[in-house]
């Protein structure tokens, strides 16, 4: 294969061969099978979510920096997103829109912008609404193996969430709530569990 000539290589700099707008829907199949959504509308709505709170980040970020209306609601919004479990505590408003450097580890783990290599996507995505939903929730909590596993214990009634029995695998729990993911008490996997781990009552071996 030939050398490419010099206007050529100007020309392809600004072709991606790696990412097409057709890959969106490939993107979107692969999301919707990693976290085993059921319901396209589902995706559909955690992109269009993502992307209002990309608009409201991007339009806080033209105010002043000194404007106390923009640093309220930041804070309010940064509070909102820990709260829901997509931002970890001490995220910044850069963390919702990404940037032009992307973050690498450098010396003794310390994070650094680098210039010119691509930019750096956001952590609010639709992955990141998927893995507050119940079900993926179930996994990381060890209450079941899979996600697939988990929505069938959830359709079948098998799970509460505090005092609410939950059958809707899209449920989202939020930070606060992942305390209170549990065995409905009627349900037989909880006796099972309880047994293997020689939990179980006398009261309950005798029912």
């Amino acid at each position: 294969m030939r050398q490419l000539k010099h206007h050529e290589q100007k020309l392809l700099r600004k072709v991606d061969f790696l990412q097409w707008k057709s890959d969106a829907g490939h993107r979107e199949i692969a999301v919707m099978r990693r976290y085993h959504v059921q319901n396209r509308e589902d995706y559909h709505t955690y992109n269009k979510i993502c992307g209002q709170v990309r608009r409201l980040s991007h339009l806080l970020s033209r105010l002043p920096p000194a404007d106390p209306f923009r640093t309220k609601y930041e804070d309010i919004l940064l509070s909102k997103l820990y709260d829901m479990g997509i931002l970890d505590r001490g995220a910044k408003m850069s963390d919702i829109e990404g940037s032009d450097a992307p973050v690498v580890k450098g010396f003794k783990g310390k994070e650094k912008e680098v210039e010119g290599q691509g930019k750096r996507e956001g952590k609010v995505t639709v992955g990141a609404m998927c893995r507050r939903r119940l079900a993926v929730v179930m996994v990381r909590l060890k209450m079941a193996e899979t996600v697939k596993m988990a929505v069938t214990y959830i359709e079948q009634g098998h799970v509460r969430v505090g005092p609410d029995t939950i059958t809707d695998p899209a449920f989202l729990v939020t930070r606060n709530m992942e305390d209170f993911v549990t065995w409905v008490d009627t349900s037989k996997i909880k006796r099972h569990v309880q047994n293997y781990n020689d939990e179980l009552d006398d009261f309950d071996l005798m029912a």
